[in-house]
């Protein structure tokens, strides 16, 4: 089984990460109906074998679409579709389940991230050049366009990076530095709110976007700010975090 799938337009030469690899394969077995709500996965030593993977890149991909609704995990009992539309278990309003609870908080990366991608946003304001704002353009529309056709990985692969290139271009290498070494925690807060985002706010969340890229093609420092700060809430409030 060939796995290999070129990063998105705009993106870094290279390949995706296995996990990610994995993970899509496994979504499209879900999309194409290969794999039925309520069907309940092989064993992860079954499937790695059949998927030709390791069972740590199967183990990472299982995460990451348990993150995005499309699985369950049941104690003593396995791994379950739960299909593309499933609505979240959680109460609206209360937090969602967080992977990295041991470490932080999703309240704290929440916090973080108002901080820091804010301060980057209104330093990237200054610097971004046209290029850059095209594939900012790119890719909210790519989000925009994925999340019409059921892709939530490619969604999400796609709001990463339009939050990526607005880092590259702030003046400021410690909080870009920062900004990369905390981007696990990032990436799943970009993740975690996916279950309950419904089309009304996934249209908010693009003219968010879209409002980001206007402040940086006005070359407005503190719109830029405002507007990132705005954004990053209001995806905290959809996993039920309040900052």
């Amino acid at each position: 089984m060939v796995l290999k799938i070129q990063t998105p337009e705009g993106e870094e030469a290279g390949w995706t990460p296995l996990p990610q690899q994995v993970a899509r394969r496994l979504q499209d077995m879900i999309r194409t109906g290969e794999l039925k709500p309520g069907d309940r996965l092989p064993s992860q030593r079954v499937l790695s074998e059949r998927l030709a993977v390791s069972r740590a890149s199967l183990r990472e991909a299982l995460l990451t679409l348990e993150t995005l609704g499309l699985l369950r995990t049941e104690p003593a009992r396995g791994t379950f579709v739960t299909g593309p539309s499933a609505a979240a278990a959680t109460p609206a309003g209360a937090a969602l389940k967080w992977r990295y609870a041991d470490s932080y908080s999703a309240q704290e990366v929440f916090e973080t991230r108002v901080m820091l991608e804010g301060r980057i946003a209104a330093g990237a304001a200054g610097l971004i050049d046209a290029p850059s704002l095209r594939a900012l353009h790119q890719a909210t529309d790519e989000m925009e366009r994925c999340w019409d056709a059921g892709d939530l990985l490619a969604n999400v692969e796609a709001d990463l990076l339009f939050h990526r290139i607005i880092a590259r271009y702030c003046p400021n290498r410690m909080l870009q530095e920062l900004y990369g070494l905390i981007a696990h925690l990032l990436t799943e807060t970009q993740r975690q709110p996916i279950p309950r985002t419904e089309a009304p706010r996934m249209k908010a969340s693009l003219a968010e976007h879209r409002s980001i890229i206007a402040a940086l093609e006005a070359r407005d420092p503190g719109w830029a700010r405002l507007a990132m700060e705005a954004h990053v809430r209001n995806t905290a409030q959809c996993a039920g975090v309040s900052v």
